[in-house]
């Protein structure tokens, strides 16, 4: 006989503060990707997410996150990053580039964007050169790298490893 006792659906652990990490989506191909990523988002209290293009959410896929999360589309990412940058945003991406450091070994800013790159083609040069860091998330097996959304929501995890409290 186990111990274990299912407690589905607890209430969220509290923050002492809210989170100052927003999510950037360079326009995408899936709205199913864009959509895991909104409800990753939300389960991790992130208040804000920024999406590019004709991208939209999947309610079904998003749950939650459509009443929680304050999403905002716009047509490019570019200005919106200088934007949030002057305000003292520190701008991460994820992506494999040359100088990127290991999510492992990789300490947030509480103040982060955290830019995610689009599923074929990455993160483009002009957004690239924006970023103040990039981190990759280390791979160990083929494919070469991970699902966009999959990247993205081991990324929020880590963020809030470090800041549990907001």
């Amino acid at each position: 006989m186990s111990d274990f006792v299912h407690e589905r659906h607890k209430d969220p652990t509290r923050l002492i503060r809210p989170r100052e990490l927003i999510v950037a989506c360079v326009p995408m191909r899936s709205n199913v990707n864009i959509s895991q990523i909104a409800r990753t988002a939300s389960a991790c209290a992130v208040e804000k997410m920024i999406i590019c293009g004709n991208a939209s959410l999947i309610s079904k896929i998003a749950r939650d996150a459509t009443s929680h999360l304050c999403v905002s589309t716009h047509r490019s990412l570019s200005p919106v990053l200088k934007k949030l940058k002057q305000e003292g945003y520190r701008i991460v991406g994820i992506e494999q580039a040359s100088h990127s450091q290991n999510i492992h070994h990789f300490s947030f800013a509480r103040r982060t964007v955290l830019v995610i790159g689009n599923e074929r083609l990455g993160i483009s040069d002009d957004i690239l050169g924006q970023l103040d860091d990039v981190i990759e998330i280390p791979v160990w097996g083929m494919p070469h790298s991970y699902n966009a959304a999959s990247a993205a929501n081991m990324a929020l995890y880590e963020y809030c490893r470090q800041f549990p409290e907001g």
